[in-house]
């Protein structure tokens, strides 16, 4: 992709700080977003994460495809980091329409990377990687190809997923730099004016 990581950064920022202000997110609700984090951070402290939906590679793919969409930056670690990839592949076992949406997407990044490189899409070079993220990152490149309505649509559903995974992780919230519901422990008033 063509931006670089802090704007985007930024802008998926300010996205989900909207979203998180009217208590939606953009997947799923931010109870389950939470409950989602505690089961996975309950499994890791067991041993390792081990995938429930994707296969190993798509599973591969999804990691790589979730820190193209979330680098770390010198701020913070990334969506890899902030275990959004856990986050997508436990909740897409469990609902049916994320699996089609997120298993169809990746059905056609690797159909269409093998067609046109002769490999999967994780298998390829950074170029030709983003390349592809290239034609479906922006909505107006369906205009052009109709036939990339559905791949757009899917990356945007994973976009969403992952700034979801990332931002409600406890690294994601610290980077929000929200601090949650506070109560002062006094209340000093205005300070003196000056000259009054």
């Amino acid at each position: 992709m063509t931006l670089d990581p802090v704007s985007r950064r930024a802008v998926l920022k300010s996205l989900t700080m909207s979203v998180a202000a009217g208590s939606v997110l953009r997947v799923i609700p931010a109870q389950a977003a939470e409950h989602a984090h505690h089961a996975i951070e309950a499994e890791k402290a067991a041993g390792a994460y081990t995938p429930k939906f994707f296969d190993a590679q798509g599973y591969k793919t999804l990691q790589a495809l979730s820190d193209a969409i979330l680098p770390p930056d010198a701020d913070s670690g990334g969506a890899v980091e902030g275990g959004a990839p856990e986050f997508i592949d436990l909740l897409a076992s469990e609902n049916t329409e994320y699996q089609a949406e997120l298993g169809g997407f990746l059905r056609w990044l690797d159909a269409t990377c093998t067609s046109r490189y002769g490999k999967p899409w994780i298998d390829c070079t950074k170029g030709q990687q983003t390349e592809i993220l290239d034609q479906v990152a922006y909505r107006k490149n369906a205009e052009q190809d109709p036939s990339l309505e559905k791949p757009i649509a899917g990356f945007a559903f994973l976009r969403n997923f992952v700034a979801d995974g990332f931002f409600t992780s406890k690294i994601g919230i610290r980077y929000l730099g929200y601090k949650g519901n506070t109560y002062l422990t006094e209340f000093p008033g205005c300070p003196p004016v000056p000259g009054v």
